[in-house]
């Protein structure tokens, strides 16, 4: 959206821009920005505590022979780290972003209910310190896999249901974010601004917010399932009662599945903002990319039990989720064609957004053909609950939702802050983040072609070379996000570097660069009004 702001607008007088101070400022915030950069302080925070549990895994692995830890304690550390990356580093990492961007982006005051807004993330901090204080609980940590299969979890010690109460409480934290962001966007647009003249990332949020409401509440349903199983007398997933736990995966599954789209489409979003800004075009197929999106989210919803080729599938449900599962990569493949048509013959500079759009783009792809692979159910039958599987879901979750994170941060901070990160910096952490990633993730496809299985904390000696390459590649690439944070992240928190421009990308357009830098305390307090056919700002 380009938009040329009047010179007598004076939406940004200096008296509104008076913000409360001191720790109140914090716990009792309702402005969209503090709340935002909340989320992602928390997501960072969680995403190094994963981090550790992934580099303890790794060290294990890092030759035969049992090294550091004992078996159980491995597949704690495996199903934790799972857990606090999918719930507490990704999901809250976008919705910071959503906070952040959305209401800039869409020209509103604020999100629609603030103090929900300030609800749903503090939900997140018992949540998350449940979590992680489950491994001090008697037995140690859940450790049935993040997925918190059947009958394993109808096992487990008292950290089960300390996991299962988490869980709840960051899905209900979801649910109230997602209500916020659809009531935001359907109801506090721009005068002017049209649903098919909004950025690509308040389109990608609406439709994830509208798939996080439908299938937050069948996680829920599944591990309350569990939980009355464990202490209840029911029989579920208890075979000794006559339950099927099978049916857990089929349910778990029927979340799981639009789950991982909930943790991609976001990150199309902030890619399909940061590509045509860096090619000084306009994104191609504007509209085509709005469907996409829609088809991945309801496609989303019938392809769940390709995860259980191996269940015991009547050969019929083979081929229905086999072929399911291909046509999801139609609209994926899409995106990806637009993205390339958008650079075609643009102007392009790398910068660091671009960089990391890039690599996304790039690696994402990779993970898009290993998942192809996984869908045809001869396949996968043999590559099944392998370290090819291992492989493949890095490849989409850490170098597509987690990378995209990096651009959207290069791409926005200065509009955070006021001040921008130093370019050389980071070129250094993309650089250094691609090759360990792929020197960690790729020999992980080789192994599972090989038939090693995933977390077992042991195994023969023919898979050695590649763990202790991969184990390599993984301190490597937890050491670039170490840097990423003491180098790049808070010098710019602290003011340090040269003051960032009202719009600090050639060609970026959106309302969020019609503010100065740093964005004010409040702002659009007027909301601007937009000629819907010239798509300008007119006062």
């Amino acid at each position: 959206m380009s938009a040329v702001l009047d010179h007598h607008d004076h939406a940004h007088d200096d008296h509104h821009d008076h913000a409360p101070s001191g720790w109140r400022r914090w716990v009792y915030a309702t402005n969209h920005k503090d709340i935002g950069t909340l989320y992602l302080l928390f997501s960072f925070t969680m995403l190094i505590v994963g981090g550790v549990l992934a580099l303890l895994i790794r060290a294990e692995l890092f030759q035969p022979g049992l090294q550091l830890v004992n078996p159980e304690l491995f597949n704690q550390l495996t199903t934790m780290h799972g857990l606090i990356m999918v719930f507490g580093a990704i999901m809250p990492g976008f919705v910071g972003f959503a906070n952040w961007m959305i209401p800039l982006q869409i020209g509103a005051a604020d999100m629609a209910f603030a103090r929900m807004n300030n609800f749903s993330f503090w939900l997140m901090i018992p949540a998350g310190l449940t979590l992680i204080g489950s491994f001090f609980m008697p037995g140690g940590a859940p450790a049935a896999g993040w997925t918190l299969y059947a009958p394993l979890t109808l096992q487990m010690g008292p950290s089960m249901d300390a996991g299962i109460f988490a869980m709840h409480v960051l899905g209900a934290s979801s649910i109230m974010g997602s209500i916020n962001i659809i009531v935001t966007i359907l109801n506090m647009r721009a005068p002017g601004m049209t649903l098919m003249k909004m950025p690509m990332f308040s389109w990608t949020w609406l439709i994830t917010a509208y798939l996080l409401i439908a299938v937050m509440p069948v996680l829920a349903g599944a591990i309350t399932m569990t939980l009355t199983d464990r202490h209840f007398g029911t029989s579920f997933f208890n075979p000794a009662g006559g339950g099927d736990p099978v049916m857990y995966q089929h349910i778990f599954w029927f979340f799981g599945h639009p789950e991982v789209y909930i943790m991609i489409l976001p990150a199309f979003g902030i890619i399909s903002q940061i590509v045509p800004a860096f090619s000084r075009k306009k994104l191609f197929g504007y509209a085509s990319m709005v469907y996409a999106t829609s088809s991945i989210a309801i496609l989303s919803f019938i392809v769940w039990a390709h995860h259980m080729f191996t269940t015991g599938m009547p050969v019929t449900g083979q081929l229905f989720f086999m072929y399911a599962t291909m046509l999801i990569a139609v609209p994926t493949a899409v995106k990806i064609f637009n993205w390339i048509a958008t650079m075609w013959q643009g102007s392009m500079t790398f910068e660091t957004p671009m960089l990391f759009a890039v690599g996304f783009i790039f690696v994402f792809t990779m993970g898009g053909f290993t998942g192809l692979i996984l869908a045809m159910a001869p396949i996968d039958i043999q590559l099944q609950d392998t370290y090819y599987v291992v492989a493949h879901f890095h490849y989409v979750l850490v170098a597509g939702s987690l990378y995209a994170m990096f651009a959207g941060y290069y791409y926005w901070s200065p509009k955070w802050t006021g001040v921008m990160y130093n370019e050389t910096r980071g070129k250094i952490h993309f650089w250094w983040s691609l090759i360990a990633f792929n020197v960690t993730f790729f020999p992980m496809h080789f192994l599972g072609l090989a038939g090693m299985p995933r977390r077992y904390a042991d195994y023969p000696m023919q898979f050695a070379d590649f763990n202790a390459l991969a184990s390599v590649g993984g301190f490597a690439f937890g050491l670039a996000q170490v840097y990423f944070f003491f180098f790049i992240v808070l010098p710019t928190m602290m003011g340090k570097g040269e003051k960032a421009p009202q719009s600090p990308w050639e060609g970026a357009e959106g309302l969020e660069w019609e503010v100065p830098s740093p964005a004010p305390f409040h702002t659009f307090e007027t909301p601007p009004r937009l000629n819907a056919a010239a798509n300008k700002v007119i006062g």
